[in-house]
């Protein structure tokens, strides 16, 4: 009795740890599920981008960071060529009020904004930083912030003896924005206005393409970015409110847009492009050639090292030159239309 008892402990335990496997299994698919929502802005993370702006000296440092692979945080492809979009990030300023956009040049005639940053500085002298994804990549209201707090580290009160050292709490600590490297530099007698020289077709010389990845696997990345702000939540339901309007309103006078990219999302394009399929692998008799077949081989290639055919410049492939690195001489004269 005693050992079968034993054995549906033991099973009873396997099943109960295969079904609590399952449950999370289940639970983390709906999580990227629920956080996914098909739209293009699923592959480029505000709150990873946003924090990588903060720790960023210039405003080309950002940029620079932000389209090298090695980064993984830029993963959009708003035309669809399989290969990443480069960001670009161009200035507009007034004043103390600054308003930083990303943008893609999705052909030779179209620019989709992606996001803008907003910093400000009122009367006071206190910055404040938020970040608004675009409408058609996010969908309304799509508004983050740094929180400018971090939690509380308490002491554990459950031990008490007579040997018993007092540790007092640890009070949450303050997130000064005001002191981040690139609050530093854009309030800074040497700052400069960027203006982005890049267009379609002409990027830097450290910006490669490079595939888009899973989106399972994007989202793991970055998730852990998302407990240092307020806000986000597709669809409308953000309680974040845009702290200057009249630098956004600016903004939104000349918002770029891409009838490319609106015919996309209308089509379903971005959902289907949501996972990255990968080259089937080569069956067992595609990697291993017959018996037959490689001794027809052998005696083929016997046959062609006794006859040696004399070197003719027409029978050798010419190479196809590399492109040019260089900057085209010039540039298309018509500038991208603004939808």
């Amino acid at each position: 009795m005693m050992k079968t008892f034993n054995f549906k402990t033991t099973l009873l335990g396997r099943i109960a740890f295969l079904f609590l496997l399952t449950v999370c299994t289940v639970t983390t698919a709906r999580a990227i599920n629920d956080e996914g929502t098909g739209l293009p802005g699923d592959n480029l993370d505000l709150y990873a981008t946003l924090k990588l702006f903060q720790e960023s000296k210039t405003i080309e440092e950002f940029e620079a960071s932000l389209n090298k692979e090695e980064t993984g945080i830029n993963n959009l492809d708003l035309n669809l060529d399989g290969d990443v979009d480069f960001i670009k990030v161009e200035t507009q300023q007034d004043g103390d009020d600054f308003a930083f956009v990303l943008q893609v040049d999705v052909t030779k005639e179209e620019v989709q904004d992606v996001a803008v940053i907003l910093v400000s500085k009122d009367e006071a002298g206190t910055v404040s930083v938020q970040m608004v994804g675009d409408e058609e990549l996010y969908g309304k209201d799509y508004v983050i912030e740094p929180k400018t707090e971090k939690e509380a580290i308490t002491a554990n009160p459950a031990y008490s003896g007579p040997d018993t050292v007092v540790v007092k709490s640890e009070p949450a600590q303050v997130v000064v924005i005001e002191s981040e490297p690139i609050v530093q530099y854009i309030y800074s007698p040497v700052y400069v206005p960027y203006h982005p020289p890049y267009y379609y077709g002409y990027y830097p010389v450290y910006y490669h393409p490079y595939p888009v990845i899973s989106i399972n696997i994007y989202f793991g990345r970055h998730r852990h970015h998302h407990h240092h702000y307020y806000g986000g939540r597709r669809g409308g339901n953000n309680t974040i409110i845009i702290n200057n309007n009249k630098t956004y309103n600016n903004y939104t006078v000349n918002r770029n847009t891409s009838n490319t990219v609106i015919a996309n999302k209308k089509e379903g394009s971005y959902k289907k492009n949501s996972t990255v399929k990968t080259p089937a692998k080569a069956t067992t008799s595609q990697k291993q050639p017959s018996k037959a077949n490689t001794k027809s081989s052998n005696a083929k290639s016997k046959a062609k090292n006794k006859q040696t055919a004399p070197v003719n410049k027409s029978n050798v492939k010419q190479a196809k030159p590399a492109k040019p690195a260089q900057k085209p001489a010039k540039r298309p004269a018509k500038r991208p239309t603004r939808n």
